[in-house]
């Protein structure tokens, strides 16, 4: 039998509820999850999440979910109505759960559960990812993949709020997330023998523009400009010198790919040899920053385009991450294949 307790109308840790929904920082500071329904929270349970607390209507409702896994958690029964004020669902299931924010930079444990025996050799990264449903998408299918970890600038929405858990459907769990990641931390964290690619939703030959991260709040009237050939690249005066002029250059002239070539798992280039993958996706909002396109170009990796009929601008973040995460696997399963059959 399972032992509960009720909650008065003036139980703290029925505020508590809110507070972790609504407050990163909270999050963050105190290292706690919210997640709601029965699946979300079976899958987290079956993954090893530490769950820590659970707020329920009713007793058929933990039923379903693995008895010998929560019976050492708090299990809180509360009224419907209490739920529907939490809740940000149209319909409630009346099942809450509060869990450790898992931690898969320092617990290896659970870090090996996550990544599973499906385990591909690619990594994503998430720069300026800042709508909750879109990221969601991008780690259910990081997770659908088999990437073996995700990485996620400063700038990316929190994937532990409550949209990104719910649009993600478990997913959370079942891939590593390294969040709050800064540009320099990303090299030593792929290694040095991992090949970055781009996605890039401007068409191949199109002109690439590029403005530094501290730019993009000024206004045009702030920018000088250098045409050279396919490239355009903005600059603030005073703050460029002719070296990262250059370097700008460079990268703004760096080819784009169809994404159909090969290119997972290529070395650098595209030449023949099995290499560690990563794939940068970006925000549409910023679009590709410059360290992005430096680390690319820095490991002999490319831009990827995603070709699509007339009258089509782009596609969401969401929906060009999965499609180019998903031919990252086709390439590595085939080249798999082919060399077990040599």
């Amino acid at each position: 039998d399972l032992r509960f307790e009720r909650a008065g109308p003036d139980d703290k840790r029925l505020r508590t509820v809110v507070t972790i929904a609504k407050s990163r920082q909270y999050r963050e500071k105190h290292g706690k999850i919210l997640l709601e329904g029965t699946r979300l929270i079976r899958d987290a349970l079956e993954a090893g999440a530490v769950l820590q607390t659970i707020f329920f209507d009713s007793v058929t409702q933990l039923q379903e979910l693995p008895l010998e896994l929560i019976a050492r958690a708090a299990l809180i029964r509360v009224r419907m109505r209490d739920i529907r004020l939490w809740s940000d669902l149209v319909t409630p299931q009346g099942l809450l759960a509060i869990f450790r924010r898992p931690d898969y930079a320092s617990d290896k444990e659970l870090r090996s559960r996550a990544e599973g025996s499906e385990c591909l050799p690619i990594s994503l990264v998430c720069d300026n990812v800042r709508d909750p449903g879109n990221m969601g998408t991008i780690i259910r299918s990081a997770a659908a993949v088999g990437c073996s970890k995700v990485l996620l600038i400063k700038g990316c929405v929190d994937v532990w709020e409550p949209k990104v858990l719910r649009a993600g459907a478990g997913a959370h769990f079942r891939v590593p997330l390294l969040p709050c990641l800064r540009w320099k931390d990303v090299p030593e964290i792929l290694g040095v023998h991992t090949v970055v690619h781009v996605a890039d939703n401007r068409p191949i030959g199109h002109t690439l523009r590029i403005y530094q991260p501290q730019d993009l709040h000024l206004g045009a009237h702030n920018f000088s400009t250098i045409n050279s050939g396919l490239s355009t690249i903005f600059f603030t005066h005073g703050e460029t010198d002719m070296r990262e002029k250059e370097m700008l250059r460079k990268l703004s002239s760096m080819p784009a790919h169809a994404y159909t070539r090969p290119w997972a798992g290529s070395g650098p280039g595209g030449e023949d040899g099995a290499r560690e993958t990563a794939l940068v996706v970006s925000g549409e909002a910023q679009g590709l920053g410059v360290e992005a396109l430096r680390l690319a170009e820095g490991t002999g990796g490319r831009r990827l385009h995603v070709g699509m009929a007339a009258g089509v601008e782009s596609l969401n973040v969401g929906v060009a991450a999965s499609v180019l995460l998903f031919e990252a696997r086709r390439q590595l399963t085939m080249g798999r294949r082919e060399a077990a059959a040599q």
